[in-house]
């Protein structure tokens, strides 16, 4: 038996290990805007009333917070830690060798509840998974199987996992060829891959168990632009759609450059001068009019809400959160969002918003508090970095 999981991945696949310096590959704590591509235009509206301008809130926030009703109970979040883990040389042609990283992530996703106004764990998924080059099956063929099996062994195999009760879920394969992407880059996003698929897999098992409705919405952390991914089997497309009627995205970072007004025209102002407790219009986003889109026809209900003033973030846009909601039914996608709705969710949502500042975290403008909490569960289940480092 071997004693790590390196020398027994380069055993099995006839690579060569090289023991390379281990280190995090994950920038999580710089601040940065998230670049998603998704144009924002209030040329075409998604909600039933026409709004040009603010609609403020403050009044609803105020009523709301007065009474016990909560129509938000359910909080997502998926997180990931990279590392880079070796170097790893195969042979290309029989004679000349390359060198390949391998990639090892911590995936953990959770769903926590809101009852009587105390939060509970509801659901939580954790993983080890690898990315190696695609070379390392040496068949060039049948690499699904051989990857699955070779994840079995290794957790068969290596003594360090078996002491510590841990196995290694999945081993994904990357692309050698040359077209300007890190490899370091491309197994990162094998691992981002595989943490939206658990997320998808968390919305449905709660969707088939009947949890969500509209009395009980999930807000995820992050963009929905991902999910669900297009299939051409009609059916389990238009079931993975409707597993997102009562979900809502919230987004902390955005790009403000994409935001266009109803003349089309770029427009980042109208978000920076979003007063305080106020939201923006709702805007379609359609995937079916983007040639490069893996969606399909789903098509997005989007706006911002600002839970804090400007005068007191770092910049105009802290503060601001994006909102996504996937426009589900036939009255949704012909009319929009009911506008009410849109009015009382968004006032929820800024009721929701963080009490205090937390010391270094430059997101605390943008933290939902029970997101934030359920964040800070998800990185407690983590092995730590040193203890995790060496199972390698």
């Amino acid at each position: 038996m071997f004693q790590k999981i390196m020398p027994f991945l380069a055993d099995e696949t006839h690579g060569q290990s090289y023991k390379a310096h281990k280190y995090n590959l994950d920038n999580a704590e710089r601040p940065a805007f998230d670049y998603d591509g998704k144009e924002t235009t209030w040329r075409n509206l998604a909600e039933t009333e026409i709004r040009r301008g603010y609609t403020n809130l403050a009044e609803r926030c105020k009523q709301l917070s007065e009474n016990e009703d909560q129509i938000i109970s359910f909080f997502l979040d998926g997180s990931r830690r990279v590392f880079k883990v070796d170097d790893i040389a195969y042979s290309i042609d029989g004679k000349r060798k390359q060198i390949f990283p391998v990639i090892a992530g911590q995936i953990g996703v959770g769903c926590c509840r809101r009852i009587n106004k105390q939060m509970h764990c509801e659901r939580f998924l954790s993983e080890i998974v690898l990315a190696v080059p695609e070379i390392a099956c040496a068949s060039g063929s049948g690499q699904e199987g051989f990857f699955r099996s070779l994840a079995t062994k290794i957790s068969q195999n290596c003594a360090e996992l078996q002491r510590r009760g841990l196995s290694v879920s999945a081993i994904y394969p990357y692309s050698i060829k040359d077209d300007g992407k890190k490899r370091e880059d491309k197994g990162t996003s094998k691992v981002q891959d595989r943490m939206i698929i658990l997320e998808q897999e968390m919305v449905a098992q709660l969707v088939r168990e009947h949890r969500l409705g509209q009395n009980g919405y999930l807000i995820k952390d992050g963009s929905l632009e991902y999910l669900p991914e297009y299939s051409p089997d009609k059916q389990k497309y238009k079931r993975n759609k409707q597993n997102y009627r009562w979900v809502l995205g919230l987004s902390k970072q955005f790009n403000a450059e994409l935001c266009h007004d109803e003349k089309g025209k770029v427009n980042p102002g109208f978000i920076a001068e979003l007063p305080p407790f106020s939201r923006t219009p709702v805007a379609k986003y359609d995937c079916s009019k983007q040639s490069n889109s893996m969606l399909g026809d789903i098509q997005f209900a989007v706006w911002y809400i600002r839970l804090r003033d400007k005068n007191r973030t770092r910049s105009p846009f802290d503060g601001v959160l994006k909102v996504e909601k996937i426009l589900v039914t036939d009255d949704e996608i012909a009319y929009g969002m009911d506008s009410e709705l849109v009015d009382t969710l968004s006032a929820y949502l800024i009721n929701e918003r963080t009490p205090t500042s937390y010391g270094a975290d430059l997101r605390w403008a943008n933290h939902i508090y029970p997101i934030y909490l359920t964040e800070l569960y998800v990185k407690s289940q983590y092995i730590s970095t040193p203890s995790f480092l060496q199972l390698f």
